[in-house]
């Protein structure tokens, strides 16, 4: 069956408002679009957890900054279709700009200390776009449970952290970071790398992986940690990947670290290409508990 096609913002809001009355769990996926099987496992994740299944399609305007791809972010409305109609979605809300915008619209949520680093110090206003968009996807969709994935390690930290400073009704569920055979998460962006681009890009999750390798074998400082990650990424890409951060840090704080001694996120952003990537693996407070990623 296909999904209900919902545009207009009020009618999203009456659809889940006549649900709730009638005792049912509403579950939303926040997305941009050109859905993949990362995306596709948020759905499978949330499915069996609610009644009625809500995937947003919606290419935030306000979360690309000046010269970021905006205008040629891939989409693909025929394809998202597909997907969501195999993956048992009873909504698509896909709303236009215009609409959730509207020329008035002067009004932002903003979380402090989470968004200073990472993506955050090299993105002004990016995570305030994040945060505004899902603060009123929640209140259009009115879901009980919206699920999020571990790829964007920091934008889950912010929401979370938004959800909880607001008192939103909302239940967070985290989804870990699918990735192909070889390693390479799974990213809308992906189809923007050449062959030889993608071969480099192998270099970020090998860099990752070698990391969390040397911390099951014992090592905790954090310093040794990240050269184990660079070296192994510059072993295989060269100059290929410039790396905008590597960093090792407090998994609740996204605060930087010296030992590792707690629940911990390796995180990177580096681009191949034109084409910007992030990655990242937890390494759970113990070790045995750190093969989420293959």
């Amino acid at each position: 069956m296909n999904p209900k096609i919902i545009h207009d913002p009020e009618a999203m809001q009456h659809w889940s408002l006549t649900e709730r009355a009638a005792g049912r769990i509403l579950g939303l996926v926040p997305t941009m679009g050109y859905l993949h099987r990362g995306h596709l496992s948020l759905m499978e994740t949330l499915r069996p957890q609610v009644d009625r299944l809500v995937v947003s399609i919606f290419v935030n305007p306000i979360q690309f900054g000046a010269g970021e791809d905006l205008d040629r972010y891939p989409r693909d409305w025929d394809g998202d279709l597909a997907a969501c109609r195999n993956a048992g979605v009873d909504v698509i809300f896909a709303p236009e700009p215009a609409a959730v915008y509207p020329a008035e619209f002067q009004t932002a949520v903003s979380v402090a200390r989470l968004t200073a680093g990472l993506c955050g110090a090299l993105r002004p206003g990016h995570f305030d776009g994040v945060t505004t968009v899902v603060a009123k996807l929640f209140n259009l969709t009115l879901p009980h449970r919206a699920c999020f994935g571990e790829k964007d390690y920091q934008q889950l930290a912010v929401i979370r952290r938004m959800v909880a400073d607001l008192a939103f009704p909302v239940e967070i569920v985290a989804a870990p970071i699918v990735r192909e055979d070889d390693g390479l998460a799974l990213s809308s962006r992906n189809v923007y790398l050449s062959a030889a681009d993608r071969h480099a890009a192998l270099g970020l999750s090998r860099g990752l992986f070698a990391a969390r390798k040397r911390y099951a074998a014992g090592e905790r400082r954090a310093v040794e940690l990240a050269g184990t990650a660079h070296r192994t990424i510059v072993d295989h890409a060269g100059d290929a990947c410039a790396l905008e951060y590597l960093v090792v840090c407090d998994a609740r704080s996204l605060e930087e670290i010296v030992t590792v001694d707690r629940e911990t996120v390796i995180a990177l952003a580096a681009k191949v290409g034109r084409t910007r990537l992030i990655d990242n693996i937890i390494l759970a407070a113990n070790p045995e508990a750190t093969g989420k990623n293959p």
